[in-house]
């Protein structure tokens, strides 16, 4: 956490944070546009918010793109906010109105766990129910094959989707259908990756929401903060992360 308030304590990186609020998945070149310093200046404020987590660099083609990271603001809150504020307190409700218009959603948490059990938790129905709001996740998990999530308290399946890639433990690649409203099921097909890298004793997951239409419905993405956080909490203590989505289904 010491990471996330240093990066945060400085005007210029929080005013890179507002830049991809406003836009995200932008080059350092279009970053450095906005701010009246070199672009080697910037360049250092943007490395020190990747260290702290709150940027992810992805690669597309030729081109290096920064995306923000809500997770370890999430994190911050389910640590000193959550224990005092209404459960709905955790919606972040302003990143969520400045990230609607982007296509694509970048999530990267840190895990002290191994690759081989990062992955029993994605693809187990039982573990992935205690952090998915008790959700399960079932399939053969063969490449090409169907999976389904369900839910006990509800009358009909929450999503479907097929498994595009699977290479355990490292990278899983799906399609997903969201059925749990007309409002959802009317986005159609959207596309989730999975990617798990060993780092010491901990492994560093990175999920991406991608093939999501301009102003898509935000219902699709805006519980991966939770669903991370929830995962992060059972693999490293063994207990349940209370969070509005969770509590949806009790």
């Amino acid at each position: 956490m010491d990471e996330v308030f240093r990066a945060l304590a400085d005007p210029t990186r929080r005013g890179l944070l507002d830049e991809l609020f406003r836009e995200d998945g932008q080059t350092l070149s279009a970053l450095a546009e906005r701010f009246s310093m070199t672009r080697f200046g910037v360049m250092k404020h943007v490395k020190l918010l990747e260290e702290a987590g709150l940027i992810v660099a992805k690669r597309r083609g030729r081109e290096k793109l920064h995306f923000l990271n809500p997770l370890p603001i999430q994190l911050v809150h389910d640590r000193w906010v959550s224990k005092y504020a209404a459960p709905w307190a955790s919606t972040l409700s302003e990143l969520k109105r400045r990230l609607e218009s982007t296509m694509e959603k970048v999530f990267e948490i840190y895990i002290r766990t191994t690759p081989e059990r990062l992955w029993e938790a994605i693809t187990d129905p039982e573990i992935r129910s205690k952090y998915n709001f008790g959700s399960r996740v079932t399939s053969d998990w063969t490449p090409g094959s169907r999976y389904e999530m369900s839910n006990p308290r509800a009358d009909t399946l929450l999503g479907e989707g097929e498994n595009l890639e699977v290479d355990p433990p490292r990278r899983l690649v799906q399609s997903m259908v969201a059925l749990w409203g007309d409002d959802v099921r009317s986005e159609g097909t959207s596309r989730i990756t999975w990617e798990i890298e060993p780092v010491g004793d901990s492994c560093r997951l990175t999920v991406t929401h991608d093939q999501l239409r301009e102003g898509a419905n935000d219902q699709l993405y805006g519980g991966w903060p939770m669903v991370l956080s929830g995962l992060k909490t059972w693999l490293e203590t063994g207990e349940l992360l209370t969070t509005p989505g969770s509590l949806m289904y009790t």
